[in-house]
């Protein structure tokens, strides 16, 4: 008997983790945090709804916190199995979990600060020392078109997904000696003829899919209006003499930011002398990993990088130290500030929107996906005054949207990944569940493809 079961990104964005049972061997596909309100991270701390120490093995589709994130505590909790990533996942997420580890011991200590009705000692979802020991299980890196006998009746085959650097969807071929079947996780993916990253392999030939419904229910704006509006937010907020905030998701966005600023720079588009700071150790160590791993990137990037570093320009600035940081905000003009996190919800950023959403001469740019519930996705939506660091701060800044920039392919870019091979069911996860979900379902069900949206937990027979 094969069995499939969503325990993440059910009907929801994030949280990332589905279980599969073959042959009495329990495979995870990703196990990933819950972001966005207080009500959605507060599932981080509940027990699983599986026994860690069953899982015989994790498959990694990429270092996003949303697909990684609760490997620690999943360690913590009993899991001894083996990790499969990537090379690049497994670099990017060491960075990725250390940080969150950090953070995580960060605002207990802020939680228990302001404990004032004296609940205890306040404990954070893990800590460094757990996310230190979690990536002593990262024992096998794998590379884009291998396939590994994972266990009994358990074959993988990782394919390019083109989200972020080391990101693949992953097949599936189960055998429980009474049949066959294949599934394919598509992880998050990416849309073709973007910059940097090598395309997304088109799902193969399978029975079921497991496919990320994001964007499911809108297309995304063309790339190039977009470069041109990010240019045109520089343009318009220096000549006001403010800055320019950009919310940045630390892995891929930041790079891709930085390149477009850099060709933004060498053609004029925006002034020589504009000064960039990259706020964020984590992105300043994703950058450094991007340039070890050339594997990933598609033919024009691999020759542009043979000409020189596209992610660099005269004004760029790595500030990794908390001092340097709260430096920038003394300049109150002519700098783009890109600091995590992109949906706000923690890290730098939200020291660079104390000092500049009140600010009428500054802009913030958002250029990726908020989730309900984050602060990001507050300002987006119209908030007069949000609050920051519990100090009601009034928004005055121009608010810029440009989803062109999103990593995440938009219903054309799913659709084409798919193909017009019909399976016998996909399932769609990873989205919001009444827009891009319901969208995408009822485009595919319009084409004869039978679709299902998991329920949180609900075994699935593939039968």
């Amino acid at each position: 008997m094969i069995t499939y079961a969503c325990h993440g990104a059910a009907k929801d964005v994030t949280g990332s983790c589905h279980l599969i049972t073959c042959n009495e061997r329990r495979v995870l596909i990703d196990c990933g945090l819950f972001q966005g309100g207080e009500e959605t991270e507060a599932r981080n701390f509940r027990e699983f709804e599986f026994d860690p120490a069953s899982i015989d093995a994790l498959l990694l589709t990429h270092a996003h916190l949303d697909h990684c994130g609760r490997v620690p505590k999943l360690v913590r909790e009993g899991f001894r199995g083996r990790i499969f990533a990537t090379s690049a996942t497994r670099e990017l997420a060491r960075v990725v979990l250390l940080d969150a580890g950090s953070l995580q011991e960060e605002e207990a200590r802020r939680a228990q600060r302001s404990d004032r009705r004296g609940n205890g000692n306040i404990e954070p979802l893990y800590t460094v020392h757990d996310a230190l020991h979690a990536l002593d299980f990262f024992a096998v890196d794998v590379a884009c078109g291998q396939s590994l006998q994972i266990a009994e009746g358990i074959r993988a085959t990782w394919q390019e997904a083109g989200h972020i650097l080391g990101s693949a969807s992953i097949v599936l071929d189960l055998d429980d000696r009474a049949q066959q079947r294949r599934i394919v996780f598509s992880g998050d993916l990416g849309s073709p003829g973007r910059p940097i990253l090598n395309d997304p392999t088109p799902a193969p030939v399978a029975d079921y899919v497991v496919m990320e419904s994001t964007y499911g229910d809108r297309p995304h704006r063309a790339l190039p209006d977009s470069i041109e509006e990010l240019y045109q937010a520089i343009r318009t907020t220096f000549e006001r003499k403010g800055n320019v905030v950009i919310p940045t998701f630390a892995l891929e966005r930041a790079q891709e930011i930085l390149y477009y600023l850099h060709r933004g720079i060498r053609s004029g588009a925006i002034p020589a002398q504009t000064r960039v700071f990259l706020d964020s150790p984590m992105a300043i160590s994703a950058t450094e990993i991007f340039r070890r791993h050339p594997e990933c990137f598609d033919e024009a990037m691999r020759e542009e990088l043979g000409h020189g570093d596209p992610f660099a320009m005269p004004g760029l600035h790595f500030t990794r130290e908390t001092s340097e940081s709260m430096g920038i905000n003394a300049i109150e003009g002519g700098a783009v500030i890109l600091a995590g996190s992109g949906m706000c919800n923690g890290g730098r950023i939200r020291h660079h929107l104390k000092h500049n959403l009140w600010r009428q001469r500054s802009s913030i740019v958002f250029v990726g996906y908020a989730a309900a519930g984050t602060l990001a996705r507050r300002i987006i939506d119209g908030a007069r005054a949000v609050r920051v660091f519990n100090e009601e701060i009034p928004v005055r800044a121009q608010i810029w949207t440009i989803n062109g920039f999103s990593a995440h392919a938009d219903q054309a870019g799913l659709l084409d990944w798919l193909g017009p091979t019909r399976r016998r069911r996909v399932f769609l996860v990873h989205g919001e569940h009444e827009r891009g979900m319901r969208v995408l379902a009822e485009r595919l069900e319009a084409r004869g493809q039978p679709c299902q949206i998991p329920g949180f937990g609900e075994p699935i027979l593939l039968d």
